[in-house]
């Protein structure tokens, strides 16, 4: 069932996944992956595909999937509240088009963009391990390997912007993590934009400390970025 869910999800909304729905490298999350499946059958329940082309110019990187968020509906930053945040900037920006409706049938596309997480299977309590993170980046490297057009990467949260640096291979010290922080990365893996924001989880903006106005802000510098570029 999962299997099949995967390729039709592939199908609709032209995902293309470099981590297999099935994948079995990080114990901890297997083991987190086969309770929900009894717990919540109906559920994706796997590693979460990317969302959006692989021409894109812009790729979006997230922490890891809500557990009713996209773990369930198999599509990132969908189902949660953290997507109402994302989705609704993008598509202010021009860079998503339809009805965001918070399920993978409602017609919403992204234009010119790419979402993923640095960790694709969902963590118990939201909150993947070191060494898990570490195990997940080789589908971050491939990921990026495969976006000839690649021009910005939006991180979310310190978490990603460190997935990021990692890929890219370069040192943390020379790319602080900062809300709103351009970076110019120059490195044998890619070079080019990199910006941070505070991650777009219900906390952060119940506790004020990211709004809406805030990170539609990120999104329209970005939007000017490529524009000048």
């Amino acid at each position: 069932m999962l299997l099949a869910l995967d390729a039709v999800l592939r199908h609709k909304h032209r995902m293309v996944t470099l981590a297999p729905s099935d994948c079995s490298l990080c114990p901890r999350l297997v083991a987190f992956r086969e309770a929900n499946c009894v717990a919540h059958p109906s559920f994706y329940n796997g590693a979460v595909p990317s969302f959006g082309s692989l021409d894109a110019q812009l790729l979006v990187v997230g922490l890891a999937p809500g557990l009713k968020g996209a773990n369930a509906t198999g599509r990132p930053f969908t189902g949660d509240y953290a997507g109402l945040v994302l989705y609704e900037a993008l598509a202010k920006t021009g860079f998503a088009q339809g009805n965001y409706q918070a399920r993978p049938d409602d017609g919403f596309t992204l234009v010119n963009t790419r979402i993923t997480n640095a960790v694709r299977c969902v963590p118990p309590a939201n909150k993947p391990t070191p060494q898990e993170e570490k195990t997940c980046n080789q589908f971050l490297i491939r990921e990026l390997a495969a976006m000839p057009r690649l021009k910005v990467i939006l991180s979310l949260g310190a978490t990603s912007h460190n997935a990021v640096l990692r890929t890219l291979k370069v040192k943390a010290k020379d790319y602080p993590f900062g809300h709103d922080r351009l970076h110019q990365v120059k490195s044998p893996v890619w070079s080019g934009l990199l910006v941070d924001s505070y991650h777009t989880s219900r906390y952060n903006i119940q506790t004020r400390r990211l709004t809406q106005a805030m990170f539609d802000a990120v999104v329209a510098r970005i939007r000017e970025q490529l524009a000048a570029n």
